[in-house]
């Protein structure tokens, strides 16, 4: 009996150039004023946020002009966190989303927007938010 392998038309150039790919900000604790209650609006609590960035075009390898920059990304989620106050973390998320498209290579972002402060045995307490691209566009 003769062993037969699958074949396949994908060599390692051809799957770099199909692989999409996903870039991260985990666990960034940031002070923001957030919350409805009236000592939320007081004081600054700590926030922890989490993104995932996935690209619209193929992974591009390793040519940085190419991928999504995620400096500017965590620069954009501090920006946010320093702007004023937000009375939940799903309006945090959202402005967040807001940054993170307007890199034109991002099509889809998740932002993890957790409270670390609320409950003593509660490790956080949030809200996670996910928009692609077209679901996100402004009706013209």
């Amino acid at each position: 009996m003769t062993e037969r392998r699958p074949t396949t038309t994908r060599s390692p150039e051809n799957a770099t150039e199909s692989a999409r790919y996903t870039v991260t900000v985990r666990g960034l604790v940031l002070m923001c004023s957030i919350g409805i209650r009236a000592g939320e609006r007081q004081r600054k609590q700590r926030v922890r946020v989490s993104v995932d960035l996935t690209a619209a075009d193929p992974f591009p390898g390793e040519d940085r002009r190419r991928i999504i920059n995620y400096e500017k990304t965590v620069a954009g989620i501090r920006e946010v966190a320093s702007a004023g106050h937000i009375d939940l973390c799903e309006g945090f998320a959202e402005r967040v989303c807001t940054v993170c498209f307007a890199d034109p290579r991002v099509t889809q972002v998740r932002v993890w927007v957790e409270k670390l402060d609320v409950f003593p045995d509660a490790e956080g307490v949030g809200a996670i938010l996910e928009r692609a691209r077209a679901a996100c566009a402004s009706p013209g």
